[in-house]
């Protein structure tokens, strides 16, 4: 036992302990978050749930499930799409500014139903505040990281709030909407009583997957252009795979559900990315009774931290760890519980779904336009909080002959 950001904390750290955490929600272990996290979005910390948000809160886990996400794959595609031609004469470009907007571009379509250039910017700089108030130490005091991510926060759900009313007042005046993002749907559905959610619950709730979906995929693609950029055979493989996909539709198809399930050694790609280089730590619970691990007592009350490398740098689950190698993952893949990225159990990240679809239409789009070298081949990595070069990787674009 140790203590982490001012908690008593147990560290688990095998694929033994994860399967006991993630196994035994609500029966030994709950859900915790740092108290950063609960002053920067209090609904997702320190107040309780009512069931009037539980409800919302499922609701929108069933639309990040692939069935809820089958229709937006092409509207996504359309995005990425849309967002390269912003590239198309440019010879250099910086991945983390490039991810950045092609990520905020998305989640404010996809989620919010927004496509204006000056909001997204908007929307950019505040995450830039809310990203290191999240692992800052909690001291709420003008100027300290804190500080700064409860104010953005509080103007990101502030606008939202605004453009929920407007869609609602949009709604009553000229009937149901056609436009395809989850913020339509969150305003005309129902709870268990039949009753329309409130715009507060929301507003949270969609300034939750905002934030989660930027952080984490940030890393991921700037690891994934990394990896391809050093790696050639890996890219070739790739471009082959990606290649035949396009191949097989017309001129201006987009991308479908099923061309995505055709994305296996794309995908094979990004999970070993998300081994070796995996955006963030870990995850948090608290034991909600005694219980006993590996002869330890763990008592009630006690805050535990379970993480990623412990697993999936481990040489006993992953052979040569440090090495970059796909082939992991096909057939039955790694053990169960040693390739936690996303957790496990009835935690799992509601995004993984979402996370892949977007993971896998930028690089479908990415590798049958280019190829790509680094500029700094000694570029030093940053960890806060998530992977990501110190000069957000430039890069030297290679266009594909037409």
């Amino acid at each position: 036992m140790t203590s982490l950001i001012g908690e008593p904390m147990v560290i688990f750290c095998n694929a033994e302990g994860n399967k006991l955490l993630f196994s035994n929600e609500k029966k030994l272990v709950q859900l915790w978050w740092p108290s950063s996290i609960g002053k920067i979005f209090p609904k997702s910390g320190d107040k309780p749930a009512n069931e009037h948000s539980l409800g919302l809160h499922k609701l929108l886990h069933l639309i990040l499930k692939a069935d809820g996400l089958r229709e937006f794959v092409g509207i996504i595609d359309a995005v990425m799409k849309e967002h390269l031609q912003a590239y198309k004469s440019c010879k250099q470009i910086n991945v983390s500014d490039m991810s950045k907007r092609y990520l905020l571009t998305l989640s404010s379509n996809i989620f919010i139903g927004i496509n204006d250039p000056a909001k997204i910017e908007t929307l950019m700089k505040h995450l830039q505040d809310i990203e290191p108030g999240v692992i800052s130490m909690p001291i709420n005091f003008p100027g300290t990281a804190l500080n700064r991510a409860i104010k953005a926060a509080r103007l990101i759900i502030k606008d939202l709030v605004a453009t929920i009313r407007q869609s609602r007042i949009d709604l009553s005046s000229h009937g149901s909407s056609s436009r395809k993002d989850f913020m339509s749907i969150l305003l005309s559905a129902k709870d268990d009583n039949d009753q329309l959610f409130c715009d507060d619950d929301i507003s949270c709730n969609l300034a939750g997957l905002v934030v989660a979906s930027y952080t984490t995929l940030r890393s991921t693609i700037f690891s994934i252009m990394k990896y391809l950029a050093e790696l050639p055979e890996v890219y070739d493989s790739v471009l082959r795979e990606q290649q035949a996909i396009l191949d097989g539709k017309e001129a201006n198809d987009m991308l479908t559900w099923e061309d995505l399930q055709k994305m296996k050694y794309s995908w094979n790609v990004a999970c070993e990315v998300l081994r070796i280089s995996t955006p963030g730590i870990g995850g948090f619970r608290e034991a909600i009774t005694d219980f006993i691990y590996e002869g330890y007592t763990i008592r009630k009350g006690l805050k535990i931290l379970w993480t990623f490398d412990a697993t999936h740098k481990n040489p006993k689950y992953f052979h040569d760890p440090e090495k970059f190698d796909p082939s992991r993952f096909q057939g039955e893949g790694p053990a169960p519980y040693t390739f936690v990225p996303f957790g496990k159990g009835p935690r799992m990240c509601p995004g993984n779904e979402y996370a892949r679809v977007a993971i896998l239409t930028f690089v479908h789009n990415m590798v049958t336009r280019y190829r790509w070298e680094k500029l700094n081949p000694n570029e030093k990595i940053i960890h806060f909080p998530a992977p990501m070069s110190a000069q957000g990787l430039p890069i030297l674009l290679h266009p594909h002959n037409p």
